[in-house]
């Protein structure tokens, strides 16, 4: 992946509502080609960070730069070179298919004969060819977020922000949708991901970040993430019993301490595993591989978030 100037710089980014701080003191860059994932808990500061970056909601403090123009002066020219793909259904549904990416493209003056080319490379692309002339109520699931996905891209922009764009669909869906977005990945696109499921977010993204309350508390590549943060390996032990807790605690082991269960991260998980095999699991253990999951929900917690 060519590495130019940031599409994206964010320098101590800051939103206050009122003496509620929403996004405090971020930093971060993505850079040309990159597919770059931003997750947190509900109420993390996401939506606000990404609000800000396409110029609908203004910087409280710091700096944000897009395609190196700045977000407080060139928002105008920014706003027409980004695609945005939301979690909710904005199609128009009294248009076909083919009218709502036309109509779309009416919105950015782009002239007849490109937006009717343009149209035809992104159902072709997007498989909805055979859907040209149905009306978006016809459409499944999968079909229309394609196809948000497809109006996203009318204006050749030179990146795309996806908000929880797999958000509902069943999981056959999900890896259509995903199988698109790594075409996009592979021809260069750049792309912002935001999403609450972690194996997309480990599959699809270059790098990411996880927010909560408004900071960042890590970023990096999914795999580094994994190994710094959970282990290659996790073992969870059902009832586990009070000589299994002291022997994680007395060796110093990596490990979460559940109502009912424990979760220990090791990247030993045949010495380690030999050992809570043998002596501490009398009734249920499960070996396993560590992901992304295990990451956010030990930085981020367990409890539930209205």
């Amino acid at each position: 992946m060519e590495k130019q100037g940031p599409i994206i710089e964010a320098v101590n980014l800051s939103k206050k509502f009122g003496s509620f701080t929403a996004v405090d003191n971020v930093s971060f860059q993505v850079q040309k080609g990159e597919f770059f994932g931003l997750l947190g808990p509900n109420g993390a500061g996401k939506t606000s960070v990404i609000r800000m970056i396409y110029g609908f909601s203004p910087l409280s403090s710091g700096k944000m730069k897009v395609f190196g123009l700045d977000i407080r002066t060139g928002w105008r020219e920014i706003r027409s070179r980004i695609g945005v793909c939301q979690q909710e259904n904005t199609l128009d549904p009294d248009l076909s298919v083919e009218k709502n990416l036309l109509v779309f493209a009416g919105y950015y003056r782009m002239p007849r004969k490109k937006a009717v080319q343009k149209t035809d490379e992104l159902l072709d692309f997007f498989a909805l060819n055979h859907k040209r002339q149905a009306k978006v109520s016809q459409l499944s699931g999968g079909m229309a977020r394609r196809l948000m996905l497809a109006r996203s891209l009318i204006n050749e922009p030179g990146l795309i922000i996806l908000d929880e764009p797999t958000t509902g669909l069943d999981p056959q869906s999900r890896h259509q949708v995903w199988d698109k977005m790594r075409d996009l990945r592979s021809r260069g696109m750049t792309m912002l991901l935001t999403t609450h499921y972690m194996e997309e977010a480990a599959s699809l993204c270059h790098r990411l970040i996880i927010m909560d309350r408004g900071g960042i508390l890590v970023q990096g590549r999914p795999e580094e993430l994994v190994h710094n943060y959970a282990g290659t390996s996790v073992i969870e032990v059902e009832n586990p019993g009070p000589d299994l807790k002291n022997f994680v605690r007395e060796k110093q082991i990596r490990h979460e301490e559940l109502i009912n269960s424990l979760v220990i991260y090791t990247d030993d998980p045949d010495g380690l595993g030999r050992v809570i095999r043998e002596k501490f699991c009398p009734e249920k253990c499960l070996f396993r591989s560590g992901t992304l999951e295990d990451v956010f929900l030990r930085l981020t917690g367990r409890e539930l978030r209205e």
